[in-house]
Parts: structure tokens; C-alpha cells; sequence
């Protein structure tokens, strides 16, 4: 199968000098790499955001089970000071 496509002058350029670099011998090795890079991209994304939403479902699940309760910031600020504070050294 041939396939022609058109590029902008900026991309056509990035794809000549990968080949003038003599990475690649032509410019549909170029577009192949470009094609194969960008599908393992969409897999990676697409699994990040399954995962995001895995995440999601599992907190939405835990609070309507009831296994999360209120946070308080400011007790949490007072234990992570005094554990600097026991950690710092003493001169």
C-alpha cells in the first residue's frame, strides 16, 4: 500500500535531516519510527488513565463503604512538625 502525505515545510524539514543524519534511509523510515513511537504512547496513555480511573472508583467505593473519614490538616501539620523537629540536629 502507498500512501502519499502532506507535511508543513517545518515538519517536512525534521524529517529530512533524520535522514541526512543516516539514521534512517528514507523519509517513510522516518514517518514508520514517528508512527511507532506515537502508537506506544497512546498505549502508555491509555493505560495511565485507566488506572487514574481505577483509582478513582476504588475512593469512591471506600467512602460509600464508609472506610475513609475526615482529614485534619492541622493535626497532620502538627506531627509532621515534630518529626522534623525530633530529627533535626543538634548542634
Amino acid at each position: 500500500m502507498s500512501l502519499n502525505v502532506s507535511l508543513p515545510p517545518e515538519l517536512e524539514s525534521r524529517v529530512l535531516r533524520h535522514v541526512e543524519s543516516g539514521l534512517y534511509g528514507s523519509a517513510s523510515e522516518v514517518i514508520r519510527e514517528a508512527l511507532r513511537l506515537f502508537e506506544i504512547y497512546q498505549d502508555v496513555r491509555a493505560a495511565n488513565l485507566a488506572a487514574l480511573k481505577a483509582d478513582i472508583d476504588r475512593g469512591v467505593a471506600d467512602r460509600e463503604a464508609g472506610r475513609v473519614k475526615a482529614v485534619d490538616i492541622e493535626s497532620i501539620k502538627q506531627r509532621g512538625r515534630a518529626v522534623k523537629a525530633s530529627s533535626a540536629p543538634t548542634a
